[in-house]
């Protein structure tokens, strides 16, 4: 069986590394609040670019923390607009809602699967206060039209981060193109923790320290409470943990883009579309998506063939039961997307002889 991620033998590429630093947290009796968070924030932002990093418990978090922020400081209120591509995960959908704001669902370019430039001015209204945008798959979901935008309309530029780290815009990582970004460190991402963690980066002062203190439950000072927060903090096992992840990325990374050019160059099945290909600055590949009409029979096909794949994502935020209120928007191309994408195997241990496998047997299939 080729798996889809064989995160345990990801682990264990970095096992003694692993258990060196986990050992290291234990032996020191401090697990919350401590020496390993504060060194893997600043190497995080030291290779993002930002002035400023903030460890919590999840990337949902981290977004979420950011929208609040934005209340609490006064530039935004409930009721506001975020423009927001319709093509997500749920997660970026939720961190707008939660803080009762009203996300603006705006089509992805069919070709790029990102979301379409050429569509957010249409969208804005006299309400809208951010651009939310979110570098699905490891691709780089930024252009300069978007950062045009938010400058001409006195607009906030958020990025989603969870699927990107290490991406890059003309030498500019992702996570430090816009006013703060929400990452994501979730164990199977290009920088993957044990467990749950997240972080958010900005060039901010203000509103890091915000968003410090609403993730250490609305408190800066001990027992001193500016905000109703909540309990959001990155504990020191996982901040020792994504040091290790993170010297490691740009290696891992390339590994990903080998394996993709070798997708690009050699699936050749009219009945499978690739999207547009990025340089390899512009996508670190956390998934591989490829779209086919005839998607199920496609993932059936390579299942019998002992190829292990994943929808990202099969039902579209705007059709989910939590949101009953956009069931009956349409959007096609966003539901063309999720009815079509199929993600093929990639990840930093995965073989090339596998992947020529993967492309040798969607090449074969007809559908």
């Amino acid at each position: 069986m080729i798996k889809f991620l064989d995160l345990q033998r990801l682990t264990q590429k970095y096992s003694a590394e692993i258990k060196a630093a986990a050992e290291r947290v234990i032996d020191s009796g401090w697990f919350l609040q401590g020496k390993e968070n504060e060194e893997f924030e600043a190497q995080y932002a030291n290779y993002i670019g930002s002035k400023f990093c903030v460890g919590c418990a999840n990337g949902l978090d981290a977004l979420i923390w950011i929208f609040r922020a934005y209340i609490e400081n006064g530039f935004m209120k409930p009721g506001d607009e975020v423009i927001v591509p319709a093509n997500t995960y749920i997660a970026t959908i939720l961190a707008i809602t939660e803080n009762g704001l009203k996300p603006v669902l705006v089509e992805p370019n069919p070709d790029t699967l990102e979301i379409d430039d050429a569509k957010i001015e249409a969208a804005l209204t006299s309400k809208t206060k951010a651009i939310c945008i979110v570098h699905l798959y490891g691709r780089c979901a930024y252009t300069k039209k978007i950062g045009e935008i938010c400058k001409a309309k006195n607009l906030k530029l958020i990025e989603d981060n969870a699927q990107a780290h290490g991406c890059e815009f003309e030498g500019v990582k992702t996570g430090n193109l816009g006013d703060a970004a929400g990452h994501s460190f979730y164990p199977g991402k290009n920088i993957g923790a044990l467990g749950d963690a997240g972080a958010v980066t900005t060039n901010d002062e203000e509103l890091a320290k915000t968003i410090r203190a609403l993730a250490n439950y609305g408190s800066s000072k001990k027992y001193i409470f500016k905000y109703c927060g909540r309990n959001s903090r990155l504990d020191e096992i996982q901040a020792a943990i994504l040091k290790v992840k993170l010297a490691h990325i740009d290696e891992d990374n390339a590994h990903r883009q080998e394996i993709a050019k070798f997708y690009y160059e050699n699936i050749k099945n009219p009945l499978v579309r690739l999207p547009e290909r990025l340089n390899d600055a512009q996508n670190v590949y956390h998934l591989f998506p490829v779209l086919c009409e005839k998607r199920d029979a496609l993932q059936a096909y390579l299942k019998e063939n002992e190829i292990q794949t994943l929808i990202h994502y099969p039902v579209a935020p705007h059709k989910q039961e939590c949101y009953k209120q956009w069931n009956s928007t349409s959007l096609p191309i966003t539901e063309a997307i999720h009815a079509q994408e199929l993600s093929l195997p990639i990840s930093p241990v995965l073989d090339l002889g596998d992947a020529k496998i993967v492309a040798q047997t969607i090449n074969k299939f007809n559908g």
